[in-house]
C-alpha cells in the first residue's frame, strides 16, 4: 500500500495516515491479518515523525481496526462490534447531513453519493 501524505493539507498528518489505512482496508488493499510496517519504518518511508505514526496506530487500535502485537507489530484486526460502529457513523453523518441540508442538497443526491462511494469498496 502506498501512503501519500499531503503536507500542505490542513488535515492533521496522523488523521491522513489513519484515513488512508481505513481506505486501504475498505478497498481490500490491506486485509485482516496483514501486518503494517513498524512505526519507525513507516515514519522513515513517508518522512514524518514516529510519534505521528504512533498516534495514528493508537487511534486505529482504539477504533477496532488493528491490534498491537509485540512480535508482529501492528496487525489489521477488524472489530466485530457492528452496533458501536453504526452509532459512530450515525454521529458523524448527523453533522455531514446537516451541512448538506444547509446547502440545499437533496436526500436523493446524498443517496446517489453514498451509493457511488460505497460501490468503490469490495465486500470484506
Amino acid at each position: 500500500m502506498v501512503i501519500k501524505i499531503d503536507f500542505q493539507s490542513e488535515e492533521a498528518l496522523y488523521m491522513q495516515l489513519r484515513n488512508q489505512i481505513i481506505l486501504g482496508i475498505a478497498t481490500s488493499v490491506i486485509q485482516e491479518g496483514d501486518s503494517l510496517p513498524s512505526v519507525r519504518q513507516l515514519a522513515g518511508d513517508i518522512g514524518i515523525n514516529m510519534h505521528t505514526v504512533n498516534k495514528a496506530y493508537s487511534l486505529l487500535r482504539q477504533e477496532g481496526f488493528l491490534t498491537i502485537d509485540r512480535r508482529k507489530g501492528a496487525v489489521i484486526a477488524l472489530d466485530v462490534d457492528k452496533m458501536e460502529a453504526i452509532n459512530e457513523i450515525k454521529k458523524n453523518l448527523r453533522v455531514i447531513l446537516a451541512k448538506a441540508h444547509c446547502k440545499n442538497i437533496s436526500a436523493d443526491e446524498v443517496h446517489e453519493l453514498v451509493d457511488e462511494i460505497f460501490s468503490e469498496y469490495e465486500p470484506l
